[in-house]
């Protein structure tokens, strides 16, 4: 007879996985959203973000009234430069995605910390509107003091780093080889006299 602790185990797990896969065949969507910004630099002493948001529908059924909201953004330090913060679509077909960038300016030097972008839409089997929140963003070091890179430094290790790393090594294989050993060299030693 089988304990009954690992009876009922067994009935745990066998129960998680018919409402696993039942959960899982649902007609259900899944929305997710990731969120990155990236920094410009332009020569008018200000630094442009460029923001931009991918929704994806990882699930089956199709989900309406996509609006997305990025609101989150100081507006004292920021300026909306190109398109809008905020964007709506009708539907959002199951295994789809779509994108918003936009991007603003800078003239204020500082860290800035930025929030999650909030996605609303309808699902037809809810009548409540359902929410979703973007990944956020790293802090952004807006108008940073940047060291310069060396590119030429780059360039050689680039292109002749792997030649130099196969010669050290042949050179370190060689020199095993052809030194002896200190081991032999007491064995000698020791036989003569």
């Amino acid at each position: 007879m089988a304990n009954p602790i690992v009876r009922s185990l067994i009935l745990v797990l066998i129960s998680f996985f018919v409402v696993s896969s039942a959960i899982a065949s649902s007609d259900t969507p899944f929305v997710v959203a990731h969120k990155k910004a990236s920094l410009t630099r332009l020569k008018s002493g200000a630094e442009r973000v460029c923001v931009t948001i991918d929704i994806y529908n990882q699930g089956s059924s199709t989900v309406y009234d996509v609006s997305l909201t990025d609101d989150a953004w100081d507006k004292a330090i920021f300026d909306v430069a190109t398109a809008n913060t905020s964007k709506s679509w009708e539907r959002l077909d199951g295994g789809s995605s779509v994108s918003h960038s936009f991007e603003l300016e800078s003239k204020v030097k500082g860290m800035y910390y930025g929030a999650p972008a909030v996605i609303t839409f309808r699902v037809p089997t809810k009548a409540a509107l359902q929410v979703a929140y973007s990944t956020p963003i790293l802090p952004l070091d807006v108008l940073a003091d940047r060291v310069p890179e060396d590119k030429l430094q780059l360039r050689l290790l680039g292109k002749y780093g792997p030649l130099l790393s196969v010669v050290t090594l042949i050179g370190l294989f060689v020199h095993i080889i052809t030194s002896p050993s200190k081991s032999s060299a007491a064995k000698g030693s020791k036989k003569r006299r």
